[in-house]
């Protein structure tokens, strides 16, 4: 936002200067520099409470924090004056103890302050600060005297800052710089395809002679903008199969092993500071499913009852739309286009296109009587179709007793296509070698690809220009029960019924490039244990790993929170960076939503709990 007011001050200089408005021009120049929000950044604000710290001007501080509070805090909601409260005493702490070399300020602090602060509890010990030969060494001020505790004070009123800035509305004059550096952005991504395109071209032009090896997922390399070296080397390759598989795995190596040296050589130890954990206790029954819409402003969650609530958790966690069906609803997914529509699957072959803001049911899809259960979708990122997963009745529903047994064999199901606009099945997939129930489905960023993991363990790889199936491989002993695509889509990672995390080379079918053992915690089936012996017993449904923004670290379910991992070589293993925490029954589904600096995790239990984990990445 700094740089928006900055650049957007430019603009309007040369604005009054082309209409001749001198006069004006000379109020606001004076007016920029007297302007004590400092043009939002933030860190000039904390670099001018820290000059008035330093030059001990009480009254310059208590005017400059005053004028924070009448000019920004006071626009908040009631529910975050504690937290300006609590800032405001750290603040007058950190100067005390910056006065604690110079006793005559110390005095004239409480001299000045006595009236406000003898009423306060949490200020009665620190009235006997100017008689203490030693503060820095006695137990009751010494964590003051510390660097962490500056330095803890300092970013937290940074991050309150930034995100006050961030959360705040702006006006239009704002958002037009937006739009000038998306199109600007926009631009440079064509101009880098371009030339990758003319590149290919001519290295097409030059080898149309001779024989070339065919690999299935080829066509793809002039569709997918974020394919690394691997695909492309294929392509320079000779006739020579063997050849060709040797090349790739050293590639991949090495690309991982970059990756690897990246994370690991950064100086500090701890990726992640978790700032603040907030619940939403709205549900009253286990969570199926918690996702984050497109644009990170939304949340969607539903639990066994067919309860769905949508809500918002910036900057105050709130409800937005509560939905409650007739019949059991089993799958959700945010569409891409417009991000306020929602697509819910139920129990008996419907799917219903919901609008979030204006609150109504749009209209209602009957997808298969035969195959009644949508137990996933998928809406493509890239237009107006999505893609539905239907299944046959089972002798197990989401949630049973434990005594309950799995169905032995997979069950029946379909993939097919639809189109929200025109509310009609677009084409049904060929499920090879027969009919079976998916589980999960992915798109990768732009809609060419589409990945799923089905009952009968087998990963199926779509090419969405062909309408076919690319690859399939057995990926896991038993169903597969998550799979997503990598950050640079050359991989597809996936957790199954046999406990298995798994990182797959989408360019050689079925080869792992990694894998990992994860407890039943993070795979499921999840258990609550009640009263009377009595245990509760959840299928998984939802996401049960998330990555961060850089594909660097993955979350997982666990049955006390969720757990942040570092991605490793299959070697290595995976390593624990973070345990969020916050829960008393299992965690059955994630998700994680970046934005800049600062990310949001999202863990939801089987008690009807999520929690909202807000992070803060520390940057080699």
């Amino acid at each position: 936002m700094a740089s928006a007011v900055e650049r957007t001050d430019d603009l309007v200089r040369e604005y009054l200067i082309y209409r001749g408005f001198t006069s004006t021009l000379k109020h606001l120049d004076s007016e920029i520099k007297a302007d004590k929000e400092k043009g939002f950044r933030v860190d000039k604000i904390i670099d001018q409470l820290q000059q008035l710290i330093q030059s001990f001007d009480l009254t310059g501080l208590k005017e400059y924090w005053a004028y924070l509070d009448r000019r920004l805090f006071s626009r908040l909601e009631d529910v975050y004056r504690p937290t300006v409260n609590k800032l405001r005493t750290s603040l007058y702490r950190f100067y005390l103890i910056h006065t604690v070399q110079n006793l005559e300020k110390t005095q004239e602090f409480f001299l000045k302050q006595v009236l406000e602060l003898q009423a306060q509890p949490e200020w009665r010990d620190w009235f006997a600060l100017p008689f203490i030969p030693a503060p820095e060494q006695n137990p009751s001020f010494s964590p003051y005297f510390s660097r962490q505790w500056a330095d803890t004070f300092l970013v937290s009123l940074h991050n309150f800052l930034s995100v006050l800035f961030q959360s705040s509305p702006q006006p239009v004059l704002l958002s037009f710089d937006s739009e000038v550096q998306r199109i600007k952005t926009v631009q440079e991504e064509n101009e880098e395809l371009r030339q990758m395109l003319f590149a290919l071209q001519g290295e097409w032009r030059q080898k149309k002679d001779e024989e070339m090896v065919h690999h299935k997922l080829a066509p793809y390399v002039q569709h997918m903008d974020r394919l690394g070296d691997t695909e492309l080397s294929e392509k320079k390759t000779d006739s020579d199969p063997d050849a060709q598989t040797e090349a790739l795995p050293d590639q991949t190596d090495s690309t991982n092993q970059t990756r690897v040296c990246e994370v690991g050589g950064a100086s500090v130890e701890q990726p992640f500071i978790k700032l603040s954990q907030e619940e939403y206790a709205e549900h009253h029954s286990s969570i199926m499913h918690c996702k984050v819409d497109c644009s990170g402003r939304r949340v969607a969650s539903l639990d066994v009852d067919g309860v769905v609530k949508v809500w918002a958790f910036n900057p105050v966690m709130q409800t937005k739309a509560t939905i409650m069906s007739k019949s059991p609803l089993l799958s959700l997914e945010w569409a891409a286009k417009p991000d306020r529509l929602l697509l819910l699957g139920s129990g008996v072959g419907t799917v219903k296109l919901y609008d979030t803001e204006a609150k109504k049911s749009l209209y209602e899809m009957s997808i298969d009587d035969v195959h009644p259960r949508i137990l996933s979708l998928a809406c493509s990122p890239s237009g107006t179709s999505f893609v539905c997963a239907a299944a046959a009745q089972a002798a197990h529903s989401g949630v049973a007793t434990e005594g309950d047994a799995r169905v032995s064999a997979p069950v029946s199901g379909q993939l097919l296509l639809w189109d929200t606009k025109t509310v009609k099945q677009q084409l049904q997939f060929a499920l090879e070698p027969g009919p079976v129930a998916i589980n999960c489905t992915g798109f990768n960023h732009n809609g060419n690809l589409l990945v799923t993991g089905a009952a009968d363990g087998m990963i199926r790889l779509f090419d969405m220009q062909r309408y076919e199936s690319a690859l399939s491989w057995k990926a896991h002993d038993g169903e597969v029960y998550s799979v997503e695509f990598s950050y640079d889509e050359n991989t597809v990672f996936s957790i199954g019924e046999d406990g298995k995390f798994v990182q797959w080379n989408i360019h050689r079918c079925g080869v792992k490039q990694s894998e990992y053992s994860l407890s039943q915690d993070a795979v499921g089936p999840f258990v609550l244990s009640g009263y009377s012996g009595y245990k509760q017993v959840q299928v998984p449904r939802g996401r049960l790993f998330a990555f961060d923004s850089e594909g660097q670290h993955v979350l997982t379910c666990s049955s006390s929170g969720g757990v942040i991992y570092r991605l490793n070589k299959a070697d290595a293993g995976l390593e624990s960076v973070l345990s969020l925490g916050g829960h008393k029954a299992p965690v059955v589904t994630v998700d994680w939503c970046s934005a800049m600096d600062c990310g949001t995790c999202l863990t939801a239990s089987m008690d009807g709990k999520i929690k909202l984990s807000t992070l803060l990445a520390q940057k080699p």
